[in-house]
């Protein structure tokens, strides 16, 4: 369950007959694979889950493409990328971001517009567990991952007291389904260094070092096809020149079938820069395998 994406793009990608047929067909239940993250993992839409995106199952093949768009008070967010999973083990994935300062960037005498560019490359891994097979057993799916970001405004950066333009976040993600329930729980462990997920770059003048940042997510699902929830990420605090919160939202996510959802949240992203309470709207929309 994700944040918002406003319009898809395709995912080119030459498959031999066999595997196409398996894309065609995922064979996981509606909304397992979650959304895609800001950063492009399958997950909530702040947060990565421990499960794979896309709808392949261990024989197939999956993934998705999106585009995003996050209108903050003061700011703007577009994400685009794609993700691939394969054989419900592996998942490849790749963000850009890019963070439309607007008139902040005209009073901080970058000029109006002035926009960073991030790339995220992610990689993710289940190590144990099956989030929806595994329904009699108190243990939940487990995955491990990785995210690594460059940031196109290095000089910039460490004007404002970052240390660097790149870094790698790692994290430890469990994620429990509860069928007969209809909940879904996610936790998440990220080791990072990043300023607003790395926009503003990585350590600071406060602190250069990886701080362990936890994150929880709670979906409920009102049918097959409609999911309600929330999600809370805790955020370091590096930079002197402004506090970084946490983030948090609430959103509803709708999938009418394996190849579209939609999802629609409230975004509270508390300080940034020289703005305090910077709350958004997002509307997602996904198209995948």
């Amino acid at each position: 369950m994700r944040i918002r994406q406003a319009a898809i793009i395709g995912l080119p990608i030459l498959l031999s007959a066999g595997v196409a047929q398996a894309l065609e067909y995922g064979g996981r239940l509606l909304l397992t694979g979650g959304v895609n993250t800001i950063e492009g993992a399958a997950g909530g839409g702040l947060t990565p889950w421990a499960v794979i995106g896309g709808y392949g199952t261990r024989d197939q093949i999956g993934g998705n493409a999106f585009f995003s768009h996050v209108e903050i008070d003061d700011y703007r967010l577009e994400v685009r990328g794609a993700v691939l999973g394969l054989f419900d083990r592996v998942e490849l994935s790749f963000a850009e971001q890019r963070f439309d300062t607007r008139q902040v960037g005209a009073a901080l005498g970058l000029g109006a517009g002035f926009t960073f560019r991030q790339e995220v490359f992610g990689a993710k891994i289940r190590l144990a567990g099956d989030a929806v097979l595994d329904q009699d057993l108190w243990m939940p799916q487990i995955a491990f991952g990785v995210e690594h970001k460059r940031n196109n405004r290095g000089a910039i950066l460490r004007a404002i007291g970052a240390r660097d333009d790149e870094g790698t976040d790692y994290y430890l993600s469990a994620t429990k389904l509860f069928l007969a329930q209809s909940t879904l729980l996610n936790a998440t462990l990220r080791a990072t260094k990043a300023n607003q997920a790395g926009i503003l770059g990585f350590g600071g003048d406060r602190r250069d070092s990886y701080r362990i940042q936890p994150e929880f997510s709670l979906a409920y699902l009102l049918n097959r096809h409609l999911a309600i929830g929330g999600e809370y990420r805790f955020k370091p605090n590096n930079l002197g020149i402004a506090k970084e919160d946490d983030w948090w939202d609430l959103f509803v996510a709708w999938a009418p079938n394996k190849h579209l959802s939609l999802t629609l949240a409230y975004v509270d992203l508390g300080n940034i820069v020289i703005r305090d309470r910077q709350s958004a709207t997002y509307l997602s929309l996904q198209v995948g395998f």
